[in-house]
């Protein structure tokens, strides 16, 4: 996967993918989370995340108390000692990870705890989400690091924006 080709693709586009989302948030169609979901599940049959794992790579998830107790239970852990060896508290007071890639990154860029992984890894990129538009900034966001979200929103313009 040309992760290069898609973030410059998406840099580009900027603009006009804000300018679309917006239209969206002023003006969603009726059939909106229908249209999402179709357009997520084709978006999904042509990426496939295993060829990229840019998001593992590039940004942490913000971990949950669910997502802590769920994971160190998985890993035989006291959740104190899980704490401590992997998360840090950001500046948002959020726990995410300390250190990137991923330490749950697989050399074949799977997920060594992809069975109870963090419920942001489990939704990421958001694109099958309903009422999107309340996220916009974060699938504009989103489309600078996952290719798919980039092909998500431009499926959604070609379908809607004319």
């Amino acid at each position: 996967m040309d992760l290069d080709f898609y973030k410059k693709q998406a840099q580009q586009k900027q603009k006009d993918h804000k300018k679309f989302l917006e239209g969206l948030k002023k003006k969603p169609p009726k059939n909106l989370d229908y249209l999402v979901v179709e357009k997520h599940e084709e978006t999904f049959e042509e990426i496939d995340c295993l060829s990229c794992a840019n998001c593992c790579k590039t940004t942490g998830p913000l971990y949950t108390e669910k997502d802590i107790e769920r994971i160190s239970k998985h890993l035989r852990m006291k959740q104190s000692d899980f704490e401590s060896k992997f998360l840090r508290v950001d500046e948002d007071n959020d726990k995410v990870l300390q250190n990137l890639p991923c330490f749950f990154l697989n050399g074949d860029n799977t997920c060594s705890i992809y069975d109870v992984r963090p419920k942001a890894c489990r939704e990421y990129p958001h694109t099958d989400r309903k009422k999107i538009y309340q996220i916009n900034n974060l699938t504009l966001k989103n489309t600078l690091i996952c290719p798919a979200a980039y092909v998500f929103v431009e499926k959604m313009r070609s379908l809607l924006d004319k």
